[in-house]
């Protein structure tokens, strides 16, 4: 054999990854098929799970789904979405917590990624930083490297587990030395991968100190929020939104909205990104700029998803009936939570602070040793940099009691 032979474009060489979620998930269950599923506990897959094991699905959400036309729904959408899904996304993403006297435009995403992927695209250039904190979901660097930039951290809480607002207007501080863009990426609130959550004084300091980075600097500063799992969030988790008011016009604000988690819809990709500014001439560019790069990438998305959304926004009784459904699987949520987070207090093993979500995090120093370990006890966690994921969206109540102390031991040995 000779030389290694490769096809591909010099920024492609080399370019792998094995997806640490998927792999453990396939462990998982070829684990099962040895030991019995009924006796494996797989805390990988961030999808919520009934008691059965089986996806849930909202009940409101599939009747609208089964009700549309197929032949509407199988047609084009246009590049930028329909522009009712698009006032929906907004009504929706905002409720009675829009910012006043602001700009706003909506486009839609394949789910919330394309929304990063959008945001890293076109406001920052090649060899450009962007930030997001050091607790953060995975695919934010794999978007960010794609594209041929460079992800960088900030701490996402102080040592009393505040969030660390100085120590990411640092780095901000830090990118405006060699760049005029500032990306950053915010995950808040139920924050994936911790259930981590900004509260309304976090987002205070946020937007006043990005308001003095901004204001007459010749700088940037583009906030992108990540809202993936707000509608699992506590009541009143919205009301930090209306604190983007009265911005320079060099501060941006994007919005991340997706239909994947909040109405049970992971596979028809549905999402929007949503700009707030003072400036109309921002929002304009943000449209032009973000529907070209559609049209460059995906072309446009899938319609019947933005479809369901319209009938669900027009609707206020299938809304209702939505809410309802979505609030009693919060509450289980909830009490899984409950249930791990009093059994890691009483057995003395650290989590990383959570309010909400669908995953709680361990803090570990050697996170694939203590994983590989737990998979001798048939418990399945997603090792990442700095300690283990549990998702206990997937996990039924029944089945959580025991997992910190299984932890903990293999933490100790």
């Amino acid at each position: 054999m000779g030389n290694q032979v490769s096809m591909l474009a010099k920024h492609s060489f080399g370019k792998k990854e094995e997806d640490i979620i998927f792999a453990v998930n396939t462990a998982a269950n070829e684990k099962a098929k040895i030991v019995g599923k009924e006796n494996v506990i797989n805390a990988s897959i961030g999808a919520f799970l009934d008691r059965d094991g089986s996806l849930v699905t909202f009940p409101t959400v599939e009747k609208v789904m089964k009700d549309l036309s197929f032949v509407e729904s199988a047609s084009y959408a246009p590049i930028a979405g329909m522009p009712e899904f698009q006032q929906a996304a907004i009504d929706l993403t905002f409720a009675q917590y829009k910012p006043k006297d602001m700009h706003f435009k909506a486009i839609s995403t394949p789910g919330g990624s394309g929304g990063i992927h959008h945001a890293i695209w076109n406001y920052t250039d090649t060899g450009d930083k962007v930030l997001t904190s050091d607790w953060f979901w995975g695919p934010y660097r794999t978007m960010a490297t794609e594209m041929g930039r460079e992800l960088t951290n900030f701490r996402l809480y102080d040592e009393n587990k505040n969030f660390d607002t100085a120590d990411m207007y640092k780095k901000v501080e830090e990118i405006f030395t060699t760049q005029d863009n500032a990306l950053v990426l915010l995950n808040s609130p139920a924050h994936n991968p911790t259930g981590f959550s900004m509260t309304y004084e976090d987002w205070q300091a946020v937007v006043e100190e990005g308001k003095k980075r901004t204001e007459n600097s010749g700088k940037n500063l583009i906030l992108f929020i990540d809202i993936a799992y707000i509608d699992f969030a506590p009541e009143g988790s919205r009301k930090f939104f209306e604190l983007f008011t009265d911005l320079p016009p060099n501060f941006l604000v994007i919005i991340g909205f997706s239909m994947s988690k909040s109405y049970t819809m992971y596979g028809y990709r549905t999402g929007a990104m949503i700009a707030v500014s003072s400036s109309e001439d921002v929002i304009t560019e943000f449209y032009e700029a973000n529907q070209f790069s559609c049209r460059g990438t995906w072309s446009n998305c899938t319609k019947i998803g933005q479809m369901a959304l319209i009938t669900l926004w027009k609707d206020k009784e299938l809304m209702a009936q939505l809410e309802e459904e979505r609030a009693g699987y919060s509450r289980r949520l909830a009490n899984r939570a409950r249930i791990f987070l009093e059994e890691a207090e009483s057995v003395g093993l650290e989590t990383c602070p959570y309010e909400s979500g669908f995953f709680l995090t361990v803090p570990a120093a050697n996170p694939p040793a203590v994983a590989a370990k737990l998979t001798e006890e048939n418990l399945f966690l997603v090792p990442l940099k700095k300690g283990l994921r549990v998702a206990i969206c997937a996990i039924p109540s029944a089945n959580i009691e025991g997992m910190a102390t299984k932890i903990k031991k293999a933490m100790d040995l």
